[in-house]
């Protein structure tokens, strides 16, 4: 990526990307959500850029699951990237998860990334779909703090865990009960695990985007909506997934060893 790119559809242009410096050398992550074009596979990137030991994929997505796992073993060394199946809403996935990350020495960073959206006005939005984004987006993330913070615990790890929280657990959003409410509550659970998991050494923190483009969200969104999104955002243009991943991987390294239980807006958009 170069200096000057236009960024998204419009806008101004996107910083040159920024190159690896170490900053999780030695380190075993772990990172939901991490196949596709999104955050979680910038910041597996990032990881691994940062010269991660090891990292450890899960994702529901079997085939891009397997097609990431593939392509970041041949760039990167198949020794260090390994791929489990994992849906978060499952207890047993979740410990199959860090299970693999044992045979890395253990999971020394856990990365939250996995979420579930929808739109739906209130007065229309059933049990089910309510239940459904609160299960994998607000219970998911909690599932992986305490099986994590129990793994870093056990092995005397002074850890990190980094969660994926939103913007729009801060603003109202028209159709986004069920998706604001639950990231609201994975900043709320943030700064309380951070509480319960200081006095092991470990850290817990969060990032809050506003808008990153990927060729996903390009495809489940209206143009007419990611306008208005773009709109509000002062660089006028829509975050690289990487920039998000830049935050968590400062958020997991020492550079924020004096940080716990906050999230950091990673945004331009103003009220």
């Amino acid at each position: 990526m170069t200096a000057g790119r236009t960024g998204g559809r419009t806008g101004g242009p996107v910083p040159a990307y920024v190159p690896g410096h170490g900053l999780l050398a030695g380190r075993t992550t772990v990172v939901t959500a991490a196949a596709g074009a999104g955050i979680g596979a910038a910041v597996v990137r990032r990881c691994l850029e940062e010269g991660a030991r090891a990292v450890v994929l899960g994702d529901t997505h079997r085939r891009r699951l397997a097609e990431a796992a593939e392509a970041l073993g041949a760039e990167f060394g198949t020794d260090r990237v390994a791929a489990v199946p994992c849906d978060v809403t499952e207890e047993t996935q979740v410990g199959a998860l860090l299970d693999r990350a044992e045979d890395f020495g253990g999971v020394d960073v856990m990365i939250n990334n996995a979420g579930l959206g929808g739109t739906a006005s209130v007065l229309d939005m059933t049990d089910d779909q309510w239940g459904k984004v609160l299960d994998v987006t607000l219970t998911g993330t909690f599932r992986c703090v305490r099986a994590a913070g129990n793994r870093m615990v056990k092995a005397g790890r002074t850890g990190v865990i980094v969660n994926n929280a939103s913007v729009a657990g801060w603003r109202a959003q028209r159709g986004q009960a069920h998706y604001a409410a639950a990231k609201a509550g994975v900043m709320a659970l943030t700064r309380s695990a951070a509480m319960d998991l200081a006095p092991h050494g470990i850290r817990v923190n969060a990032v809050s985007p506003s808008l990153a483009m990927h060729p996903f969200l390009a495809k489940v969104t209206t143009g007419e909506l990611l306008a208005e999104l773009t709109a509000k955002e002062a660089f006028g243009r829509a975050a690289e997934p990487w920039e998000v991943a830049n935050v968590m991987v400062f958020l997991a390294s020492d550079y924020s060893s004096y940080l716990t239980g906050e999230v950091v807006s990673v945004s331009s958009q103003h009220p």
